[in-house]
């Protein structure tokens, strides 16, 4: 091995060039800006919100052949699904939404958390952590969980040609855990690093909470980088 060979070579990965990616949510922050970046990337992508008037004006404001629809329309046409709305809203969107999401890979980048007078602070919801209430209230799609810890400002902000971060994704089944990580090296600056079963996303969404006091404290927009990988 040369000095400029990987110790740990990157696994192969499938084409995901072809695969519709539907965002609900994507009219909020962090929905639009992965909507961006997948689309600016050369993905088709669909918005979805509950009023599809909302969708289309945000896909309209966004271009890049980015489609806007209701979330149920949006589930049903896509084949990859990431769910970025907010977490009180969370579980009765997935359970209204089970069966337009059955067979598809979800991708849950939800982050249940508190604010107070202190600051952010990570919730435990009843399941363990929202991919695997994602999982329990869709018991037929591939559930993943991905993108937590992505700035939206970076995401929105055209003048940033990329975003030099590395996102955990974890799932229970492998094959879906390569799309994820396939659909997230077509972002400039981005890898996907596989970090575990769902059971172990609790820790994962929670870290949010503490890149936030990172952000506040050293007026930043902190992402991760994992190390010798």
């Amino acid at each position: 091995m040369t000095s400029l060979e990987s110790a740990n070579p990157a696994p192969q990965l499938p084409d995901v060039t072809q695969l519709v990616v539907g965002v609900l949510g994507g009219t909020g922050d962090q929905g639009r800006g992965l909507a961006y970046r997948l689309a600016k990337a050369g993905q088709q992508v669909i918005i979805g919100s509950r009023s599809a008037e909302r969708a289309e004006s945000a896909a309209a404001e966004l271009g890049l052949g980015v489609r806007g629809m209701d979330n149920a329309s949006t589930a049903r046409q896509s084949d990859i699904v990431i769910i970025a709305v907010p977490w009180d809203g969370h579980g009765e969107l997935l359970a209204a939404l089970a069966g337009e999401l059955a067979g598809k890979i979800v991708v849950d980048c939800v982050n249940p958390l508190g604010f107070d007078k202190q600051g952010a602070y990570a919730l435990t919801p009843e399941e363990g952590s929202a991919a695997q209430q994602a999982a329990a209230l869709l018991p037929d799609s591939r559930v993943t969980a991905a993108f937590h810890h992505l700035s939206a400002v970076l995401l929105q902000d055209p003048q940033i040609a990329t975003i030099d971060t590395d996102v955990l994704v974890l799932g229970d089944e492998r094959a879906a855990t390569d799309v994820v990580q396939a659909l997230t090296d077509r972002i400039p600056g981005m890898r996907g690093i596989y970090a575990g079963r769902l059971r172990n996303a609790h820790q994962v969404e929670s870290l949010v909470a503490n890149l936030i006091s990172v952000n506040r404290r050293y007026k930043a927009h902190a992402g991760l980088r994992v190390t010798d990988v």
